[in-house]
């Protein structure tokens, strides 16, 4: 039914639109990290890093770097399965363009593989854990 002059949407329906935004919001989980270039430097470079799971993609997560990175000017996503970073905090994992292995036990490290080349990213394994953790809360939820 829509809305007209003579029968104006109730509070109670701009309410359930208001809850289901809210819940269309919260199947998003973002969590910005710090993590580090590994070069043959010794001194190796902070860069900021997002972590981006959507529940419509339940399967997938991304690592987002920023534009000031990248020859392009623009931000670089990379779009792998979850499980592979999962099993990557454990033992190393996965033989295509990204993969993972723990670094001790607080490190995790992170080798992207593109035509330009190999970057080598350590990232702490509890920021990792964290965000794992909400995506299957977040899943589980809009499940």
């Amino acid at each position: 039914m829509s809305a007209t002059a003579e029968d104006p949407p109730t509070t109670a329906t701009a309410t359930r639109t208001s809850a289901a935004t809210a819940t269309a919001l919260a199947a998003v989980v973002e969590e910005r990290v710090t993590a580090r270039v590994v070069t043959d430097d010794p001194l190796h470079r902070k860069i900021p890093v997002a972590l981006r799971f959507t529940a419509d993609q339940p399967l997938a997560v991304r690592i987002v770097f920023p534009a000031g990175l990248s020859p392009e000017g623009t931000e670089n996503e990379w779009v792998f399965p979850r499980s592979l970073l999962e099993a990557g905090l454990q033992a190393p994992s996965g033989t295509g363009d990204v993969r993972i292995w723990p670094c001790g036990r607080v490190q995790a490290v992170v080798e992207f593989h593109s035509p330009e080349g190999v970057a080598v990213i350590q990232f702490d394994i509890a920021a990792l854990r964290r965000f794992l953790r909400r995506t299957y809360a977040c899943a589980t939820r809009s499940a």
